[in-house]
């Protein structure tokens, strides 16, 4: 959040390069229970992502990562995230920018879990700037299938991090890749195809995103391998 913005504006010119943004909440802006700060802390990354012309952010936007309650998501909370995402889907939509909200697993979240979690809230919070946010990894915990979350959510989705079962390089896990691309072919999908897998010959990142394992792959390879994977993917299903 703290970084500028004017000189990576620059820098992204120069390379001829767009981006896009993402947030994760974290307990101190955990939505159901500090929903001002919360909402403070989504409207300063959305000027963020203004300011280098982007018009997406996306990430864990329903609760901070690790906030437990030891029960259910509760109705009330339910309606405290939607007045967060009304207001600030409205507050996206006056900077021209799309808000993907993205489920994450039972382990790291109690709020949002699947596509039909979020699809929900984004319901009850009426805002034409909010859309869905898929994570390969994420869905192979918590979801039947990977089609039925993508078909789900439609021309909603916006956004989709590609990873492995394992967080390392596609094809290599227990992802259905298959099912995946042929679902992204049924809703004409035409969002964001993004690489989010990790490499532990990366320095630090084992510790980062609690990849314990030493991968097999160094960064690049998997880089590379996983670019050419998707490449594929989406050329058996045109």
């Amino acid at each position: 959040m703290e970084f500028d913005v004017s000189t990576v504006k620059r820098q992204l010119n120069q390379n001829n390069l767009g981006v896009v943004c993402s947030l994760n909440l974290s307990k101190e802006t955990h939505i159901p229970a500090h929903p001002e700060k919360a909402l403070g802390t989504i409207k300063k990354a959305l000027d963020i992502t203004a300011g280098l012309d982007a018009d997406f952010l996306g990430g864990v936007l329903h609760g901070g990562i690790g906030v437990v309650t030891g029960d259910v998501l509760q109705q009330q909370e339910k309606e405290i995230i939607a007045e967060v995402w009304h207001k600030a889907g409205n507050y996206a939509q006056s900077l021209g920018i799309t808000i993907g909200i993205e489920p994450i697993n039972r382990y790291e979240s109690y709020v949002c879990n699947t596509a039909a979690n979020v699809l929900e809230i984004i319901n009850m919070a009426n805002s034409p700037a909010l859309a869905v946010h898929l994570d390969t990894f994420h869905m192979n915990i918590e979801e039947n299938n990977f089609r039925d979350p993508v078909t789900a959510s439609g021309k909603l989705l916006k956004h989709v991090h590609i990873t492995e079962s394992h967080r390392g390089m596609p094809g290599e896990g227990t992802v259905n890749w298959d099912e995946f691309f042929l679902a992204l072919k049924e809703i004409d999908f035409e969002g964001n195809l993004v690489l989010e897998n990790f490499s532990s010959s990366v320095p630090g990142m084992q510790q980062a995103v609690s990849l314990w394992q030493k991968s097999p792959h160094n960064a690049l390879e998997l880089a590379l391998g996983s670019l050419a994977f998707i490449k594929d993917g989406i050329q058996k299903v045109i």
